[in-house]
């Protein structure tokens, strides 16, 4: 597993590789020795599963506020998914922008977002599933979110945005005093 940096600090993109004979495939999808650096002393507490249906829908922008603050891993198992994540930390100087990539098996690519950034997907292809490894649990309490399409962020999504959840639709948009996230 290779490690990029992208123009985010904390957000990576780790490259894998397949594997291939006749017979089929084989990819490591994680390694706790080959990721320890990315990790630093955090451990993986909960793995999800996605799968969203339709082209163009939109999923997030999410993340956990402290103290259930996670990082999030993200990889595609099927389909294809414009990913993003929005760096949302008080006091970061990438604060407000994001960085985005497509992600899908044929990449062999995951995502890191780390604490304080905040995560959405658009889907390219139907029937997209996506694997999440997380390291907090899921704390509705401590749930936080910004709108799809925020003027202030400015997620340039590749299709027009459908299929957008009520709850992703109930969010706010950001006030323009935004301080971010503390750490």
């Amino acid at each position: 597993m290779n490690v990029v940096e992208t123009n985010i600090s904390g957000v990576l993109i780790i490259e894998g590789s397949r594997l291939q004979d006749e017979r089929g495939s084989l990819s490591r999808l994680f390694c706790v020795d080959e990721l320890e650096a990315v990790l630093d002393a955090r451990t993986i507490k909960q793995i999800n599963h996605s799968v969203t249906r339709r082209v163009g829908a939109v999923r997030g922008l999410h993340y956990q506020y402290p103290p259930h603050a996670e990082m999030k891993i993200v990889r595609c198992l099927k389909g294809k998914v414009f990913d993003v994540a929005v760096d949302l930390r008080h006091g970061s100087p990438t604060f407000m922008q994001w960085v985005s990539m497509e992600l899908s098996p044929a990449i062999h690519r995951a995502l890191v977002i780390p604490e304080g950034c905040a995560h959405g997907f658009q889907v390219l292809e139907a029937q997209s599933e996506l694997l999440y490894l997380h390291t907090a649990l899921y704390t509705p309490a401590a749930e936080g979110a910004v709108r799809y399409d925020d003027p202030l962020i400015g997620v340039d999504w590749p299709l027009e945005p459908t299929d957008i959840s009520a709850k992703d639709l109930s969010h706010r948009y950001l006030e323009k005093t935004f301080k971010g996230i503390s750490r």
